[in-house]
């Protein structure tokens, strides 16, 4: 097993729009720099996503310097969105939290509107550094959180999903698989790693960037909608349900907070600072 590096990053402008690789990303307190700073809501100020939506798996957010994005999908006409005047903000619903956000242009909304077949809204953080703390049962005092829906950053793992292949291969749905990493929609993808050894870990540095690991993730229908089609299978749920399941939750990947910032890029060593006394690499349960 060779030294584990970072293999892969991604940033999603736009929460639950397609994700946008990339090879080196800032860290910043709340997440990557760019990563889910938009996402749409709905009549009611509801946050929309591919649990509602799965078409928006189609829909892509290309970042723009200063903070902008340009929406596109196929066969349509692209639309540069710019970030608006932070002078009127809403109350919107993000799960269990509520934040302040900005609505974009309208004609943003009429592009969504027309792509997705329902009436949306996009919507903008401004004020990342103090518009939504982390949840304090596990963030520390100061902590914030982009749009995400609850941490900085998820990490995944290659060797992780390798192993979950092989378990999908061998049960109800074969045909399924194997899946893609897009599946988990993670901000960091670990390579050289045994499987699920990220279960074990408390802190790490990727390059100089040191990160928390704070909580398993727990999965979604999301994680069965294929990102390029936005058909929906059963898996990876079915076989998480018997292998990776923890209480009423669904394991796959780590949600991290970042503990320093700077700027990482892929091939960056990928190094253990701390692991879990209570808890080793799980495998498959």
């Amino acid at each position: 097993m060779r030294s584990p590096v970072l293999g892969a990053v991604y940033i999603h402008p736009v929460k639950s729009l397609a994700a946008h690789a990339a090879v080196q990303a800032v860290v910043e307190p709340w997440g990557l720099a760019g990563d889910r700073r938009w996402m749409l809501i709905d009549g009611e100020s509801r946050v929309v996503t591919q649990r509602q939506q799965p078409r928006m798996a189609m829909l892509s957010a290309e970042p723009l310097p200063g903070g902008g994005v340009v929406l596109s999908a196929p066969g349509c006409p692209a639309l540069t969105v710019r970030v608006p005047a932070p002078d009127r903000t809403v109350t919107a619903e993000l799960h269990r939290s509520r934040v302040e956000v900005v609505p974009a242009a309208p004609e943003a909304d009429a592009w969504l509107a027309a792509r997705l077949g329902a009436e949306v809204r996009l919507v903008h953080l401004d004020a990342p550094s103090h518009r939504r703390p982390v949840d304090p049962q596990f963030g520390r005092p100061g902590e914030t959180v982009s749009l995400a829906d609850g941490f900085p950053l998820l990490l995944t793992a290659r060797g992780s999903l390798d192993a979950l292949n092989s378990l999908v291969a061998q049960g109800e749905h074969p045909h399924e698989g194997p899946l893609p990493m897009s599946r988990f929609r993670p901000n960091v993808v670990v390579e050289g790693t045994e499987a699920w050894a990220e279960d074990g870990w408390r802190r790490i540095a990727i390059g100089e960037v040191v990160l928390r690991v704070v909580k398993p993730c727990g999965r979604c229908v999301i994680s069965t909608t294929d990102q390029r089609t936005a058909e929906r299978g059963r898996e990876p749920l079915r076989t998480l349900a018997l292998h990776r399941r923890e209480g009423k939750e669904l394991l796959f990947g780590q949600n991290v907070i970042p503990e320093s910032t700077g700027t990482i890029r892929v091939g960056d060593p990928v190094r253990v600072l701390d692991r879990r006394p209570d808890r080793a690499p799980a495998g498959s349960r």
